[in-house]
């Protein structure tokens, strides 16, 4: 009998990549997205089913599972894909920002977990795979918000694989570096209030510093992250982490084998800018 694995957040990046290779792999797929319009040529793929799915609306949580399983019979992997960054000081951005961030990293990412439980229990099979970020075991400047999101996503994964490890269930974080994706367009909210004078030279310094790092050419493409998910999703293995990356390699082992302030005047050199206003 065929697999069958959900991916939330399908339409484009690491989501839609992943959706290709599982699908080329042989298994079935149950492609979601806020748009399914934007999947229609996923849909076009054997075996492959397109729902919608927001994580911030549960109705639409529950009908693509229950969807998947009425079409392919059983989910053996859920893909916790879905996810933006808010970018920015963290005075600039509202409460609403904050919770919009929160909801939709870590509170739909709880919700999609929580639904397809029961389905896992009474199969006493199952595995989680949420994608998380070497930004949920370091930091960089001007995302405190998106960190948090992610520190939490690790911090749960790593807990929840306790308690579902007697229940046949295994939980798995993966932790892209950077990757070729529309992220930064897309999926990248950035909120600084110029009022706030202060922060203006450091956030300035900060961006040009961003804009020379993050050149295609240095980041994963999106193809070498799927690798990583099918590799969780497949070696049989009861590992936790899987980074994902040559970036990840090297920024999370220099982030384990240094001191911190040998490991942030590393970071503080690969970002120079001004620190006084």
């Amino acid at each position: 009998m065929k697999k069958t694995i959900l991916i939330t957040g399908a339409s484009t990046g690491i989501g839609r990549h992943s959706a290709l290779k599982f699908q080329k792999e042989g298994w079935n797929v149950i492609a979601t997205m806020r748009t399914p319009e934007k999947g229609a040529d996923l849909a076009a793929l054997e075996n492959v089913i397109v729902e919608q799915l927001d994580v911030l609306d549960q109705q639409s949580i529950d009908s693509a599972i229950n969807a998947g399983i009425q079409k392919f019979g059983k989910i053996d992997v859920v893909l916790n894909n879905a996810g933006y960054g808010l970018m920015g000081t963290f005075e600039s951005a509202s409460k609403e920002a904050v919770a919009r961030q929160f909801n939709t990293n870590v509170i739909g990412l709880f919700d999609v977990t929580r639904s397809i439980l029961p389905h896992f229990r009474g199969n006493h099979d199952g595995t989680i795979i949420n994608i998380s970020s070497i930004g949920g075991r370091m930091t960089f400047p001007l995302m405190p918000l998106y960190h948090s999101t992610k520190f939490a996503v690790e911090g749960f994964s790593e807990s929840l694989h306790y308690e579902l490890a007697p229940v046949g269930v295994k939980v798995k974080i993966v932790e892209p570096g950077g990757v070729a994706t529309d992220f930064g367009s897309r999926s990248l909210d950035f909120q600084h209030n110029e009022e706030l004078t202060e922060y203006n030279a450091f956030v300035g310094g900060m961006m040009k510093s961003y804009e020379n790092a993050m050149n295609p050419e240095n980041m994963s493409h999106p193809d070498l992250i799927a690798d990583v998910i099918w590799n969780a999703a497949t070696d049989g293995s009861d590992t936790l982490r899987y980074q994902a990356g040559a970036d990840a390699d090297q920024l999370l082992g220099a982030r384990y084998s240094m001191s911190d302030p040998e490991f942030f005047g590393m970071m503080k050199s690969m970002f120079p800018v001004n620190e006084t206003v």
